[in-house]
């Protein structure tokens, strides 16, 4: 490899010592001694009692033989994780700052790679993907493959965790760790970085071997409890500092947590479901809303389009005597994107929620947990967790660039399943959602032109939410907005040969319009599968 860089970057690795195993602190220390990029310093501070002197005399002895090596032990002993790290970041006069835990080890080329991130980006805060290993690195637990910067996932776990560096400007300007979140002092300090940071990059390689022991959050968080109240503190101030009002829970799985974002007002929400006869569906759809919503302040707009059967018109003709909902008649053969434009000149609430006529609400407040991110200027969609009848997954985000275009995160995954990295069961930042059930501001819908009229059928959805986000709005899929959604089991395949022309042409105009963005999903990870929909490796 050639480690020829334009730039010498300094390095200071920061790594706390407290009571560390013989055999880890000495991999620790080796792994980045063995770094191919060598300008670096590794700052320890010892925090260890006097039953682990071992530690000392083994700093002090690799010390002597490596001058980038700075050990210190004071009389103040041990700080706190938070103190002793700030003891570290004190001995560091490096340009940027790594944080390295004392029994963890960094890939031969770590410092390299995010070195040359940083002369290329100039980034001022790095993360890497990560491996987990019990004893042996070949013999590994799996990978933690990241997708990049994702603000809402972040609020919901710190998923950002090893390896992360940071300018040592930028850290000055956030300020030390504190130890009122010991425990989950890294995620502290990683909410007040990001918040700050001019430019964050995600370096998408396994730079990074997190250790799983006993004593290891890595291994059960049960080891350390104090670590969720400390991340749920955490998470509090840095909604205070970045201007946003909600409380925060834990959700359904350790280390993990949820935002209930507070709503303001009673905004309208226009819901648009188009229909072509189709009655027992629709029925379903419409009853499941009206009696199962706990948010009332919503109109419906069913729009008729070339429906034949007669009993469609009697029962349009007795849902029309229902206060909040219309029947608009849209004329022309079936287009979904033109059918949409049409019916949003129909609407008068401030917010649009398009939904399928064959998706049955599950949960009572989905509007509000929809609504509560929709509400956010930096937010441009919001989609929920669809089901099919089987309690598996139909949809929970929408990855770009899978199966040659677009398809669904975690497809036919159990109901019950957290997937990947806790996907399927915390919020999280998405490329794009299905327009059988998203939410957003009019405005934005305006904004960004409505939905692409050529692409009749399929991928408009994906088409609508790809410029929302090159218009710089976020988009978020949210588990707690449950549904099922009946179609796609019971449809059956586009096997016509109009259907297959038509669907290759619609993928088509997708592919060349958004090349980039299907060539790499920020939100998915370059070492995932694009052949099947269960993040498996490639």
């Amino acid at each position: 490899m050639n480690t020829k860089l334009k730039k010498d970057i300094k390095f200071s690795i920061a790594t706390p010592l407290y009571n560390t195993k013989k055999t880890h602190l000495i991999e620790m220390i080796d792994s980045v001694r063995n770094q191919i990029y060598t300008n670096w310093q590794l700052c320890l501070y010892d925090g260890s009692d006097s039953e682990h002197s071992y530690v000392e005399d083994i700093c002090k002895e690799f010390e002597k033989n490596d001058s980038r090596i700075k050990y210190l032990k004071t009389d103040e002993g041990n700080l706190g994780i938070s103190g002793n790290t700030n003891k570290c970041l004190d001995m560091a006069d490096g340009e940027y700052i790594s944080l390295l835990d004392h029994d963890d080890l960094l890939h031969p080329s770590a410092l390299y790679e995010v070195s040359l991130a940083i002369e290329n980006t100039g980034c001022d805060f790095i993360y890497t993907d990560e491996y987990v290993f019990k004893d042996k690195v070949t013999g590994g637990l799996g990978h933690h493959f990241k997708p990049d910067f994702s603000p809402d996932t972040l609020r919901t776990n710190n998923y950002i965790c090893h390896l992360t560096t940071f300018k040592k400007e930028l850290q000055q300007k956030v300020g030390k760790f504190t130890n009122e979140c010991d425990g989950s002092q890294d995620y502290d300090m990683i909410l007040r970085l990001t918040e700050k940071a001019n430019k964050i990059y995600h370096i998408p390689k396994a730079l990074y071997y997190w250790r799983n022991h006993e004593e290891s959050v890595a291994s059960d968080i049960s080891v350390k409890p104090y670590c969720i109240e400390a991340a749920k503190k955490a998470l509090r101030a840095h909604l205070k500092r970045v201007g946003l009002e909600g409380e925060v829970y834990d959700s359904k799985a350790p280390t993990t947590y949820k935002i209930k974002y507070k709503i303001y007002g009673n905004p309208k929400v226009s819901i648009i479901i188009p229909n072509k006869d189709a009655v027992g569906d629709l029925h379903v759809c419409l009853t499941s809303i009206i009696e199962k919503s706990t948010y009332q302040n919503y109109e419906i707009i069913v729009v008729e389009n070339n429906s034949e059967e007669e009993i469609t018109f009697k029962y349009y003709d007795k849902i029309k005597n229902s206060k909040n909902i219309k029947v608009v008649k849209y004329e022309g053969g079936f287009n979904y994107s033109k059918i949409n434009n049409f019916a949003v000149q129909y609407a008068s609430g401030e917010y649009l929620l398009f939904l399928n006529n064959d998706v049955e609400v599950i949960t009572e407040d989905f509007i509000e947990e929809m609504l509560m991110f929709a509400q956010r200027k930096d937010i441009g969609a919001v989609g929920g967790k669809l089901y099919y009848r089987d309690d598996t997954i139909q949809h929970a985000g929408i990855i770009v660039g899978l199966g040659g275009a677009a398809a669904h995160s975690h497809r036919n995954f159990d109901r019950s399943n957290n997937g990947y990295l806790w996907r399927l069961i915390v919020a999280n930042n998405v490329s794009a959602v299905t327009g059988a059930c998203l939410m957003m501001r009019k405005n934005v819908f305006d904004e960004v032109c409505g939905f692409n009229e050529d692409l009749a059928v399929a991928y408009n959805d994906v088409d609508l939410c790809l410029k929302i986000r090159d218009k710089g709005y976020l988009i978020v899929c949210t588990p707690d907005a449950e549904l099922y959604h009946y179609e796609s089991k019971s449809r059956g395949f586009e096997d016509t040969k109009q259907k297959m022309k038509r669907f290759r042409t619609e993928k088509r105009i997708l592919r060349d319009r958004w090349r980039q963005v299907i060539r790499r999903d920020p939100y998915y990870n370059v070492n995932l599968t694009l052949d099947r929909e269960d993040f498996s490796l490639k």
